[in-house]
């Protein structure tokens, strides 16, 4: 079954050469070198030299320093057994993240401290661990202590968290047969048999208010249990999740769009007493989840994003420039800075493409989804979405930054090309890695984490642990240059002596069997390469030749492959 599979899909790239022959349609050298440029031989003549180099990493320019945060996973609190799995610290993550939908109605002090609603998620219905024997931020925060691991955790501030972990807000005895239904928890999804929405009933249905003052003893407890366990890293504060999408994820609580103005309010209100009560922690907003709200409020969404009526009247400017440009303002006001990090989540819009464990892995689709990283760095690069325009993340943010608030630093929240059981998933995943790496990222959490043993996993391996045994990506990124179809990412530690390159090969049909050069680095003592193909199934050493300044290895079709070089 595997070998016809491979067949068919190298006789579809022999057809499509097009698609995937444009190195810039996949991946580019770091430090935004073109993804066409070639590197000068560094290698010398004689026996046993290196085939001719076509990769160049320059250790003479000055490199930059890597944000260990960028390597952050989730934390999903409704899958109590999956956050356990203890394998997840395989991918030697720096840091997690406790956030997400069901978050944004987390009663820490409810149901054992595990009382949450899963929203539109799962037909808006209460859930916890009854037989938890800790708050579930206890636990999360706890494990990471022990590994070392950054504490993301999300701050509530839509209004209403779950009061039990039994309610419902839409149940079978008061609105009859639905859409779709739990008959175990006899209520369904709030829709009709028709498709039509059942009006919310009282948010006291499921739920108590939140308030800033039940936030203050949240993050009043955080800081303790941190300083009780001695926990390394700063604290993570998020405003809470998506507020754009409260109107649908949480409409049985919120059913009217939420605009500019009452974000900023809550904004204001919430990051105030986190700042009060944990003057170190860093606050992380406004979560926003997609292009739409970079750009709009709910409000603007409902009312149709080009009329903007929200917009129009707050300046015309887009809803993150807006919200920069007030909180910047309001420092100014009252000396209060009420923000470290612009929070954003990024999940490629193409269908097929984005958040699925699945994802579609047909050749048209797996081409997009290792363009789509594309997204976050080049300005030439149009949208192969619905939004049909260049997206230029990274740079969007920076040039917002620059103007309404500087020295905010970038966070993303969230972050999914799905399909992570395939190739293309995870050489999307691996390039992402790199590209926050060359945009100075602060921090960045994959949702919810990569699992075990797909492509996604070996890519993110690929940074954090990719012998098995803490071999990682170092912390300063050197500028490479790279060819056709590929990525080369290079790392070194401070003294120079140690480089660690992450390579990517987006062709299906070519090996790569050039050298790279590493004469401005020193010459080369020791090398070793790991490389994960799907049909290997994890990263395996391989052969590597070395002569003077340059190692070679031979880099298969799809493949993520780490070179790990010590110098003299």
């Amino acid at each position: 079954m595997r070998k016809t599979l491979d067949v068919a899909r190298l006789l579809a790239l022999l057809t499509l050469p097009i698609v995937l022959t444009d190195c810039r349609a996949c991946g580019a050298g770091s430090s935004g070198t073109s993804s066409g440029a070639s590197g000068t031989s560094g290698a010398s003549g004689g026996g046993g030299t290196p085939a001719a180099t076509a990769f160049v990493v320059d250790c003479k320019a000055a490199p930059k320093d890597i944000s260990p945060l960028i390597y952050g996973i989730g934390f999903d609190i409704t899958g109590y057994s999956d956050w356990k799995e203890p394998r997840q610290w395989e991918l030697g993550p720096s840091a997690r993240r406790l956030g997400g939908n069901q978050a944004s109605r987390y009663n820490w002090e409810q149901g054992n401290g595990t009382a949450f609603n899963h929203g539109q998620d799962w037909i808006f219905a209460n859930n916890g661990a009854p037989d938890a024997t800790e708050p579930f931020y206890v636990t999360f925060m706890t494990e990471n202590a022990a590994k070392g691991a950054t504490s993301a955790i999300e701050i509530p501030m839509l209004g209403w968290v779950a009061k039990d972990m039994t309610s419902a807000s839409f149940p079978i005895a008061k609105y009859g047969g639905q859409k779709v239904t739990d008959q175990g928890r006899a209520a369904g999804n709030g829709l009709r048999p028709d498709g039509s929405e059942i009006p919310p009933p009282p948010p006291e249905t499921t739920s108590v208010k939140s308030t800033p003052e039940m936030a203050a003893r949240y993050v009043k407890a955080i800081k303790a249990l941190h300083q009780k366990l001695k926990a390394k890293g700063p604290r993570i504060y998020m405003l809470d999740n998506e507020p754009a999408l409260w109107n649908s994820t949480h409409r049985d609580v919120h059913p009217e769009p939420l605009g500019y103005d009452e974000l900023m309010k809550l904004t204001k209100e919430y990051a105030t007493v986190i700042r009060d009560n944990d003057p170190e922690g860093l606050i992380a907003g406004p979560t926003a989840y997609g292009w739409m709200e970079y750009n709009f409020s709910a409000k603007d969404a409902k009312a149709g994003a080009h009329l903007k009526p929200d917009r129009r009247a707050h300046d015309d400017l887009p809803l993150i420039a807006w919200y920069l440009r007030e909180l910047k303002a309001h420092e100014q006001k009252t000396g209060k800075k009420l923000l470290d990090l612009l929070d954003v989540h990024f999940y490629p819009q193409a269908e097929g493409v984005g958040l699925s464990k699945e994802g579609k892995t047909d050749m048209t689709t797996s081409a997009i989804r290792m363009r789509s990283p594309r997204a976050l760095w080049d300005p030439t690069y149009v949208d192969e979405s619905w939004i049909k325009e260049p997206i230029k993340l990274i740079p969007r943010l920076r040039e917002w930054i620059d103007k309404y608030y500087p020295g905010i630093e970038i966070q993303i929240g969230e972050w999914n090309y799905g399909a992570e059981g395939d190739i293309s998933g995870g050489l999307a995943t691996a390039e992402t890695l790199g590209r926050f790496a060359d945009g100075k990222v602060k921090s960045a959490f994959y949702w919810p984490y990569p699992h075990l043993d797909t492509a996604a996993f070996w890519a993110f391996r690929a940074f954090r642990n990719f012998d098995g045994k803490g071999g990682r990506f170092l912390d300063q990124l050197a500028p490479a240059t790279s060819v056709e179809n590929t990525s080369l990412w290079a790392s070194r530690d401070a003294s120079g002596k140690h480089v660690v390159m992450v390579m990517l090969n987006f062709s299906g049909f070519r090996s790569v069997d050039k050298g790279i050069a590493l004469d401005s680095c020193g010459t080369v003592d020791s090398a070793k390469v790991y490389t994960y193909t799907k049909q290997e199934g994890s990263l395996k050493e391989g052969k590597v030749e070395k002569s003077g300044g340059a190692v070679t290895a031979s880099f298969p079709p799809y493949s993520i492959s780490v070179v790990d070089v010590v110098l003299k």
